[in-house]
């Protein structure tokens, strides 16, 4: 147990167990119901990167919209909507956002810490685990993850990072900046009637974009509270990073990953303009977040397209990823 430098705390959140990483610049709190982010502080200014969703949400309570605190999450094996594959009833984003996760600590000194966190499906094969390591005097949190398919046959999977931002660091003007060469291929259909931000079609060049009035709109540009809805599949990374910065330069975050296994960055902006379940306008969320596929329908979906992870019998796969403060 210390109080300096690079440290591990092990708490309960409403009666939530949780485990604590923390250095001098970083708190980063992960509830093991789920193995949510539920923060991720930067110490200085006391600013925390991730969107918590407003009202009474808490891990363990009904299904995933009923059950969604907001933060940052591993979203595996079913992307998107309720789906079932293969005979398994899959919610939203299930499995392994409803699940328990167990904790072990791998490496405790003052120079750094690591816990890894580990959950077997229940509907599907598999097993997640996920080593989160912070480094004394580093604003970075490095994350690698693996999956492993524990079945004698072949299996699909979608996987991705599910990192939503939102107050108080996320504000109008904030801009997103990618490597060159990213196109935007928007979701296939509305989410959101009547409105939504990107006409159908594409794939259209990364960040300026047609509406469905008839004018363009800069992806790369949070807007003001209001805007439309909707979700877009960015493909084309030759490198897996993006920065997303506020107006003032003040504060920003990287994340970078590996896109040769996660190509796919999803972005889902949500910004007030839902006025019905289960947001009832008051989200104000932008969510950027690298996954192995699409699109937001489940998992049949990316199967059917051929973007699905498909693994062999008893294989494993693993990416390393990472969010540092800029």
């Amino acid at each position: 147990m210390r109080n300096f430098a690079a440290r591990i705390h092990h708490a309960a959140l409403r009666g939530t167990p949780a485990v604590v990483l923390e250095n001098e610049l970083l708190r980063i709190t992960v509830l093991l119901q789920g193995a949510h982010v539920i923060e991720f502080n930067h110490k200085p200014r006391d600013l925390d990167f991730v969107w918590l969703r407003p009202g009474n949400s808490w891990p363990g309570q009904g299904d995933f919209f009923d059950s969604y605190p907001g933060g940052w999450q591993e979203v595996f094996p079913n992307g998107g909507a309720p789906a079932t594959y293969r005979g398994a009833v899959l919610d939203q984003h299930d499995e392994a956002v409803a699940l328990p996760w167990e904790c072990e600590v791998v490496e405790d000194e003052p120079e750094r810490v690591a816990v890894r966190l580990t959950v077997r499906t229940r509907r599907t094969p598999f097993r997640v685990s996920k080593v989160l390591s912070l480094a004394s005097g580093e604003a970075r949190l490095s994350v690698s993850s693996t999956i492993t398919s524990e079945a004698p046959v072949r299996t699909h999977a979608m996987w991705g990072q599910h990192l939503a931002y939102g107050a108080p660091f996320l504000v109008p003007g904030s801009r997103i900046t990618l490597p060159p060469g990213v196109t935007v291929r928007p979701h296939e259909v509305n989410l959101n009637p009547p409105r939504r931000a990107v006409v159908e079609g594409g794939p259209y060049p990364w960040p300026v974009v047609p509406t469905p009035d008839g004018g363009t709109v800069d992806l790369s540009v949070i807007p003001e509270p209001g805007a439309p809805s909707d979700v877009c599949y960015l493909t084309g990374f030759t490198e897996g990073w993006y920065e997303l910065r506020r107006p003032d330069g003040d504060a920003g975050v990287r994340v970078e990953w590996d896109a040769a296994t996660l190509p796919y960055l999803w972005l889902w902006h949500e910004f007030g303009d839902m006025t019905g379940h289960p947001w009832w306008g008051r989200a104000y969320v932008a969510g950027l977040e690298p996954f192995s596929s699409y699109p937001t329908n489940g998992l049949p979906d990316a199967v059917a397209n051929g973007s699905a992870l498909t693994l062999a019998p008893w294989s494993s796969k693993s990416v390393d990823w990472s969010v540092e403060v800029i």
